[in-house]
């Protein structure tokens, strides 16, 4: 009996020490490494960082300039010519006892990678957009150094994807590879703006690009999270349907770890409000636990109107909720694994569907969808396209993302179209969104190219998707799921053009990369969230996953007189831009734009005095519209192209500066090529928006494009290092919630006065009309036009309150006269209980700005020092255009800008300062009109 009681004594310790072991997880960041960077040849080898690019250490160590600087972009191409590798100093404190398992855990490898540890290769990584990692328990207990190496070697991927493509069987026509600069591109899982874009520049860099760890567990009890789904729906939803709103919650969790759980664990939740974290939504088990050897799920059900929901800005509050999943312990009180997420209860859905016969009835024009609804409601997208915010991701902070969500919310964007062919956002972004409420329309990183259908290919690509989807779901400002850029409706079309023998070979191969592959794995991983395989198509006809392919596109079988898909616009003959007629009519626009130039102060950053003139060669060179399509460095043919664009944009509408300073003349121009830009934009966001109370029942426009990869001409509002444009001005205006907007048919004469609003219920209001000359002075009986209308506008919707020809408007010189608009109405936000003023002022001039008869407006600027804003005034004339300007030294934006001052009016304007480097930048603030643009 002794002996008996002596061995269970014996288990009783064992299990005690297992259990007491079970909260020494050991994670050694590589952050926190020493790194050096070499390249293939031996002769350069410099510090490095982790995460970072050779580039970056490159330029850190003094090796290379800038980046960014001058020409650099073609200067620097040896860099990616050639194999680097990244080596750790030895890492220090590993166990090697032989109860310790230990993983490499690698969160984002940019791209081909052989990984070498103890002198040996222990795994290989062809794809940017995943994570990686790699059992090396044995090898670390068998390294004979002490303390091991971690040896990472990126091969040049130019010279890689350069051998897949002279290896593939596949022939795809050259067209249907936009190539820009590097080619062959689409046979790798990498940023694809990294070889060149028409605003990007082709730098394709490479480094270990995100995070990594070394992860040492106790063998046999304990496991570590490599990535988690959390999934929000209601009971019943399935993936692009609309789910019904009176259903309860389902709040599915699946961890995928490393490690070992023991058998028949369990899972419990506790949910609790993140602005009360004393407020607890659910505490308990999860049901319907299922387990793999590298996955735990289960899912819990809440009551249907138990949580707070969330909501997209300005249509509700952002009610967010902290979510921690864990396996208990089976012996003591440290859970096994546990994970933390913020969540939100929302459904969204992106209707792509076919217009149902409620619709009609409703007035729809027949046809397929193409618009969002959030839990339950129709609403008006408004905002913009991203793109990487630099070529460098690691040089991207959470400051820097937080300053460029200011500028989207200053904008009155709710939603943001997260562009494919650059990188799934970090995290962090996502929480930024979730916060503020700022949707974001998110992308597969697939565009502008027929990609592989091979085998080894697709696999990829599963795993890419799984992981960003997984790792991304849980917040509720991911809109939806796309699987490209400009696939369906342009790379196809344009293949088949070229090989029409082909089509059903090539739509074959979309279908199974795009809709088989991609829509089949999204599904497996989340009920929550809609998907299409591209950007541009025509909605489908159906979904069923008992067929081959399940998603069944409706490409171009149309029907005449029906309506399908979103629409995209890029017209450069300027002679026709502000043409209405020649705007697309569609369900939703999700792309539209036109280049212009950087401010004097952005480009200083990189260039020198003697490059800052509008046609220099290194300003001509660093314009990517239009790409060279190859790698040549003389690109002056197209770069001049795209810059006589703008030029032709401004002599034909705006006074052309004409300065004798040469660094002031480039400034000026810069300045003007922004002034078309934003009325180019302006004339369509009002023409899109009208159409919510049209037959085609627009309900979405995003511009093209919201920021800057660098310093260059491009379609973006806002530059790289944060300032805004003319356009975020003019933008903000015109996507008040109501508006007073002008529809001139100028061939004809025809002019239309439309009221629009986004407010989900009826609105009415009066809008204040006032023909004046250019001095100020009001024009005789109003030029025959009342002098104020009463209107009402149905929820998001539009209501014309005028049309007449201009021939019936007595004005004495269409040269000298200005009609400004001004509207009031009182209503409610969307879930809303504030009745609120709502007011919006807009103008119209009957001829184009360069025939005005101007005269100087006589401009004043002062700072209140007890306001701390600042006093603007017009003392003789009408000032157009009142544009405020700031030094390098402060980065921020006005809350007005680009707007009309009559003479004798006084206006108070507020700069929101997002970062400072002078106190008295204030003094250094200018002000200018369109009268300023051609004098001295």
């Amino acid at each position: 009996m002794k002996w008996l009681l002596a061995a269970t004594a014996n288990l009783i310790v064992l299990a005690q020490r297992t259990c007491a072991t079970n909260s020494q997880q050991s994670i050694h960041e590589f952050s926190a490494e020493t790194w050096t960077v070499t390249n293939e040849y031996g002769n350069i080898t410099v510090p490095g960082s982790y995460p970072s690019q050779v580039h970056l250490d490159l330029n850190h160590a003094g090796v290379i300039t800038s980046p960014y600087y001058g020409l650099n972009e073609f200067n620097l191409r040896w860099i990616a010519a050639q194999n680097w590798t990244y080596t750790s100093k030895p890492i220090k404190n590993l166990r090697k006892d032989g109860t310790t398992s230990s993983h490499l855990v690698f969160d984002g490898l940019d791209t081909y990678t052989t990984i070498t540890f103890c002198n040996k290769i222990v795994g290989t990584a062809d794809n940017q957009f995943r994570q990686w990692y790699f059992d090396v328990t044995d090898v670390l207990e068998q390294c004979p150094d002490q303390e091991p190496v971690l040896s990472l070697n990126f091969g040049s991927v130019p010279r890689i994807i350069n051998a897949l493509n002279a290896s593939s069987s596949e022939t795809w026509p050259s067209i249907s590879v936009y190539a820009y600069e590097y080619p062959n591109r689409h046979f790798v899982r990498k940023e694809q703006n990294d070889f060149g874009w028409d605003w990007s520049p082709a730098f394709v860099p490479t480094g270990p690009w995100r995070d990594g760890r070394i992860v040492q567990l106790q063998k046999r009890v304990q496991a570590y999270q490599l990535n988690t789904a959390i999934d929000v729906y209601r009971k019943g939803q399935v993936n692009n349907f609309a789910p019904d709103q009176s259903q309860p919650w389902i709040v599915n969790a699946s961890v995928d770890f490393i490690g070992i759980l023991p058998k028949n664990s369990q899972l419990r939740a506790v949910i609790t409000d993140v602005s009360d974290e004393s407020k607890v939504l659910y505490s308990g088990e999860m049901e319907n636990v299922s387990s793999s050897n590298m996955t735990i799920t289960g899912s819990i059900s809440i009551d249907c109107d138990k949580p707070k929901l969330w909501w997209p800005r300005d249509m509700g509050s952002q009610n967010l909720y902290k979510i921690k999943v864990f396996v208990p312990s089976t012996c003591g009180t440290t859970p096994i694994l546990t994970t933390e997420k913020r969540i939100g209860f929302r459904t969204i859905l992106l209707d792509v569907g076919n217009v149902t016969n409620a619709q009609i009835s409703r007035g729809y024009k027949p046809g397929n969808n193409w618009h969002f609804e959030i839990n339950g409601h129709e609403f008006y997208s408004k905002g913009a396209n991203m793109v990487p915010p630099d070529a460098f991701w690691p040089r991207v902070s959470k400051g820097s993302m937080n300053n460029l969500f200011e500028s989207v919310e200053a904008q009155n964007f709710n939603m943001l179209r997260v562009w494919s062919s650059g990188a799934y956002l970090p995290d962090f972004i996502y929480d930024i969104a979730d916060e503020r409420g700022v949707l974001l329309w998110s992308e597969f990183e697939f565009g502008d190219s027929l990609y592989p259908d091979d085998p080894a290919f697709l696999q990829n690509v599963v795993g890419e998707v799984t992981y960003n989807v997984r790792r991304i779901n849980h917040h509720p400002s991911l809109a939806c799921w796309v699987g490209g850029n400009e696939l369906e409706n342009l790379m196809l079309p344009l293949t088949y053009q070229a090989a029409p023998d082909g089509l059903n070979y090539f739509v074959g191969q979309y279908e199974d990369l795009f809709i088989t592959t991609i829509f089949k794995t999204l599904v497996a991983n989340s009920r929550s969230i809609s998907y299409t395989p591209s950007s541009g198509n025509n909605g489908f006809t159906n979904i069923d996953f008992s067929l081959p392919v399940p998603m069944v596109q409706r490409y171009n079988n149309k029907t005449a007189g029906e309506m399908y898909g979103d629409t995209e616009f890029y017209n450069y003959d300027t002679s026709i831009s502000f043409n209405i007629s020649k705007y697309p009519v569609g369900r939703f626009s999700t792309e539209f734009g036109f280049p212009s130039m950087p401010s004097l102060e952005t480009w200083k950053q990189v260039l020198d005095d003697q490059d800052l003139h509008f046609n220099s060669s290194t300003i001509t060179l660093r314009n990517h519209h239009y790409p060279p399509n190859s790698l040549a460095t003389d690109n002056y043919a197209n770069g001049t192209k795209g810059l006589a664009e703008m030029t032709l944009g401004v002599e034909r509408y705006y006074p052309a500066p004409n300065k004798k300073d040469p660094i002031g003349n480039f400034s000026s121009w810069c300045h003007a090529t922004q002034l078309f830009q934003a009325d180019f934009y302006k004339n369509q966001i009002q023409f899109y928006r009208h159409g919510s109370g049209m037959p085609e029942r627009q309900l979405g426009s995003l511009l093209w494009q919201l920021n800057d990869v660098w310093q260059a001409p491009s379609w973006a509002a806002i530059e790289y290092d944060g300032r805004w444009k003319v356009l975020p001005y003019v933008v903000r205006n015109a996507y008040k919630h109501i508006t007073v907007s002008p529809l001139w048919d100028y061939e004809h004469g025809e002019l239309e006065l439309w009221v629009t609003s986004d407010l989900w219920e009826r609105v009415s209001g009066t809008v204040s009309l006032s023909w004046v000359d250019l001095r100020g002075k009001p024009i005789t009986d109003n030029a025959g036009m009342p002098t104020s209308l009463d209107f009402q506008v149905e929820a998001i919707n539009s209501t014309r309150i005028v049309r007449t020809n201009m021939r019936d408007v007595t004005l004495p010189d269409m040269k000298d006269a200005l009609l400004l608009l001004s509207l009031k109405a009182s209503g409610h936000l969307p879930n809303g209980d504030e009745m609120i003023e709502f007011s919006h002022e807009n103008h119209f001039i009957p001829v184009w700005p360069k025939d005005l008869k101007l005269v100087d407006p006589g401009l004043k600027i002062s700072y209140n020092q007890e306001s701390g804003k600042f006093d603007v005034e017009a003392t003789k004339a009408v000032s157009l255009y009142t544009w405020l300007h700031h030094s390098e030294d402060v980065s921020g934006f006005f809350d007005d800008n680009a707007f009309i001052l009559l003479p004798g009016q006084k206006k108070e304007v507020d700069f929101k300062v997002q970062h400072d480097t002078d106190i008295a930048w204030m003094k250094d603030i200018t002000i200018q009109s369109l009268w300023d643009l051609t004098t001295e």
